[in-house]
């Protein structure tokens, strides 16, 4: 729908942006400030899906942590719908509270500057002063207005309301801290219980009245719970109760009624730039809309040479006469295009969707093969799209599920928040920042080459604003695309931050070449048992298979790298291998080095691709370990190491123990008083 509505603008970059892509008055991209603005814009009412979209987070395996970011972002709140009537006008007001029963503490209410009601309600007295009160708010941001947390103003209208619960006259006052997008634009004011209310009460020397008791409501107020007081029929009762007790009231007295608000805000769907897919809508004279032809789809955008935006805020598009103009007429009224397009965040709603099957002509997906791939298994991606991309991608896939066209109400079954890749930055005190290549190392000081200009250098998220990115293209070129992806999850774990060091791919590059190098060690007549050692590699390759099939599921990927290194340290050991160890391994290591093994595997006289081959399994008795690593300890710290049977006593434990150097030297003519020992784990020896 079209809505003239205050708008995030951002004059830098001449567009509109979404409330989600704006914090702390700048867009999150880039920094730029931004502000508010009235505009003809297009809107999702993604309100209408708030509910479900906080209930179906219960249907997906999703970090707990974000989903609380979801359903903070939609901020569901249950409370009453009461309504203010003016004095001496037939008008009224309704005011959102999730606490009526503190009611009866009300002694004044308060309007946003943006609220219908201003104009007709100020008194002549006040006209003077309310107008120079809005112009001073015309100049704040919706941000400085809602953080301004000690300083606030406001101006008294001159009106009054009553208030329903008690019938008392309350003064009408205005405030920028009450914003005509949030609720009803309009509130009543309890300074007995509210902390904002009651800054505001003090500085205009407005009444306090306590209606809950527990606190000292002339000092600051009282926000916990208590006995209702000074509260008719509410009085003695706990604030669940009594809110409970109010709501019924209010819905028997016609005062009022229950009702759910959410802070989730209507998505503004439409832009003011040429970058974006055009809105498929055209306008008649009178700005009646009609939908295009899906004949007519997909509508490209006219070249243009010059892509800025109006000084009047309008797309570049309008520049575009006979784009705009010259379309076919709809129920025989000439008609132009819309010429906003749609934000950035259109696209990455669907495309999930679109891959599934990318080649399809005729429609954007088939019906059976969406069955088959959704939901997504696993979506693997930061917190910062939170409120951004996974909240617009669930809305447009409920959309879609209502429509029939989708066959699951979710589009990410599992989501993993990865960490961070972190990498050294420099920059300089005007806050320039430069490359690697631009910078050398002075001493123990950072320098702009050739100069003695000073650089700052810390470690970052790898941003091509910061200069401190490494392309996959000069990796792969170097070092193979390979190397690359096993160094990405060996690094650290998924979860976790990781510093990018380019010579940690050349440990990975050494550790596929020795794996390649098993081509040439393997044996076709040589078998399991031939030695000890070769039954003692075999046992080591169990473990691997099963360490990599369960970490795979656990997303431990770089454990199972580890894994893999240690079996390749011991295979390097021996000169010869069966050939069945060697196909295995290569098994195992395909996911990870997909070019290399594939290529091995062809080399082993195999003629279908390595993806079809079955996944290796392991026999659980040669996964067992029959020695275990005890810890030698004496008086508490630790002082060697010892490999021995897992059933070894404490007998056999200490007996070999003693005869240790290490540990030998430190009980040696002193009395043992006393043995520690835990099975499989350690001895403490106690010494005085």
């Amino acid at each position: 729908y079209q809505a003239e509505v205050p708008v995030n603008w951002c004059p830098a970059l001449g567009t509109v942006l979404a409330n989600e892509e704006v914090k702390e008055g700048v867009y999150i991209e880039t920094g730029d400030p931004v502000e508010k603005k009235n505009m003809r814009q297009w809107m999702l009412k993604i309100t209408d899906y708030a509910q479900r979209l906080i209930d179906d987070l219960d249907l997906v395996d999703w970090p707990e942590s974000l989903k609380t970011m979801q359903r903070n972002w939609i901020g569901r709140s249950e409370g009453a719908l009461v309504k203010f009537k003016l004095v001496n006008d037939h008008g009224s007001f309704e005011v959102f509270t999730t606490r009526p029963d503190t009611l009866f503490g009300c002694t004044f209410c308060i309007l946003a500057p943006e609220h219908r009601l201003i104009k007709q309600i100020t008194t002549p007295a006040q006209q003077q002063a309310v107008s120079d009160y809005l112009q001073e708010v015309d100049k704040k941001s919706e941000r400085d207005r809602t953080t301004q947390v000690q300083n606030k103003t406001g101006v008294f209208t001159g009106a009054f309301a009553i208030c329903p619960i008690n019938q008392e006259k309350v003064p009408i006052w205005i405030s920028d801290f009450v914003l005509a997008t949030h609720g009803t634009g309009a509130i009543f004011a309890c300074p007995a219980h509210d902390e904002r209310d009651h800054q505001f009460a003090q500085k205009f020397d407005l009444p306090i009245v306590e209606v809950v008791a527990g606190g000292n409501v002339e000092k600051e107020a009282y926000t916990a719970d208590g006995v209702h007081v000074n509260s008719d029929f509410l009085n003695g009762l706990q604030i669940k109760e009594a809110k409970a007790k109010a709501l019924d009231w209010l819905e028997e007295k016609q005062f009022g009624k229950r009702h759910v608000t959410y802070h989730l805000r209507d998505w503004l769907f439409s832009r003011q730039r040429y970058w974006g897919e055009p809105l498929p809508i055209v306008l008649d004279d009178e700005n009646q809309t009609y939908p295009v032809s899906e004949n007519d789809l997909p509508i490209p955008l006219p070249p243009l040479e010059d892509l800025s935006v109006s000084e009047s805020g309008e797309s570049p598009l309008t520049r575009a006469k006979e784009w705009v103009n010259q379309v076919p007429k709809v129920q025989g009224k000439t008609v132009r295009r819309e010429t906003n397009t749609m934000p950035q965040w259109a696209g990455s709603c669907w495309y999930y969707l679109r891959f599934v099957d990318p080649h399809n002509v005729e429609k954007a997906w088939d019906a059976d093969i969406e069955k088959y791939w959704l939901p997504v298994d696993l979506y693997v991606g930061g917190t910062e799209h939170a409120t951004l991309h996974l909240l617009y991608a669930r809305f447009w896939h409920k959309v879609l599920y209502d429509l029939g066209h989708v066959s699951t109400p979710e589009p990410f079954q599992k989501l993993f928040n990865q960490g961070m890749i972190l990498a050294r930055s420099f920059r300089d005190d005007q806050g320039k920042y430069y490359y690697p290549s631009e910078v050398e190392k002075k001493g123990e000081t950072w320098v702009v080459q050739g100069t003695e200009t000073v650089l700052q250098t810390r470690l970052e998220k790898m941003s091509k604003s910061k200069y401190n990115i490494v392309t996959p293209e000069e990796i792969v070129e170097s070092y193979g695309a390979d190397s690359l992806r096993i160094y990405e999850v060996f690094m650290a774990p998924l979860e976790d931050e990781a510093v990018w060091q380019t010579e940690g791919v050349v440990g990975v590059r050494r550790f596929l070449e020795r794996s390649w190098s098993l081509l040439e060690m393997k044996d076709d007549q040589l078998a399991l048992d031939a030695s000890k050692e070769l039954e003692d590699l075999e046992r080591t390759l169990h473990k691997t298979i099963k360490k990599a099939s369960e970490d795979i599921e656990k997303l431990k990927m770089n454990t199972t790298i580890s894994q893999m290194m240690i079996f390749m340290n011991e295979a390097k050991k021996l000169k010869r291998i069966p050939t069945s160890m060697v196909e295995c391994y290569f098994r195992l290591l395909s996911p990870f080095a997909p070019h290399l093994a594939e290529e091995a595997w062809s080399l082993l006289g195999h003629t279908s691709s390595i993806v079809y081959a079955e996944w290796p399994s392991y026999d659980e008795q040669k996964v067992t370990d029959d020695v275990v690593n005890f810890a030698i300890q004496v008086n508490g710290k630790l002082r060697s190491n010892l490999s021995l049977p897992v059933d070894s006593s404490q007998e056999e434990v200490q007996e070999k123990a003693l005869v240790i150097e290490k540990v030998h030297q430190h009980v040696k003519d002193k009395e043992i008083i006393k043995v520690v020992f835990v099975p499989k784990r350690l001895i403490n020896i106690v010494v005085k």
